[in-house]
């Protein structure tokens, strides 16, 4: 695996298999909305190359953005889509409770707080953050914050 995962030369962490699975099972996922092909948890995948952020998001969305200085773009993108009809969005995302994008979007969705911190896909060892699972959209439980023990 590469090292870079593990340090501030990559914003990619890779959703592990496991944890998708289990959400995969609950919301039927139609979309990765940020994606490459090697990481890619759905069929259909939105790359960089065709840049999710300016593609228009349906049905159910899986979303595991990269977390550098773009990923409130990526959830404001996540909270806006999810208001269309028929849109649910489902985010992995580093739980970052002191940022704008946090407060401003994720504070409206559902949150399941991850208990402990995630080993991404690759890597040996766990991340050095915490994480949570945002939902927006019609299968939300907006304002509901759970613990999400994996």
């Amino acid at each position: 695996m590469n090292a870079a995962l593990f340090s501030s030369k990559t914003d990619m962490w890779e959703t592990p298999q496991f944890l998708f699975d289990r959400l995969n099972q609950e919301f039927s996922f139609d979309v990765d909305v940020c994606a490459v092909a090697d990481n890619a948890k759905c069929e259909r995948f939105f790359s960089p190359e065709e840049n999710g952020l300016l593609q228009e998001w349906s049905g159910t969305c899986w979303m595991n953005p990269p977390y550098g200085r773009e990923i409130g773009k990526w959830v404001k993108k996540a909270y806006e889509s999810s208001q269309k009809a028929g849109v649910t969005v489902v985010c992995l995302l580093p739980a970052r409770t002191d940022t704008k994008w946090w407060h401003e979007y994720c504070m409206k969705g559902e949150i399941r707080l991850i208990k402990g911190r995630l080993t991404f896909e690759g890597g040996k060892h766990p991340a050095p953050f915490p994480s949570a699972i945002v939902i927006f959209g019609e299968r939300a439980h907006p304002g509901k914050t759970t613990s999400f023990i994996c």
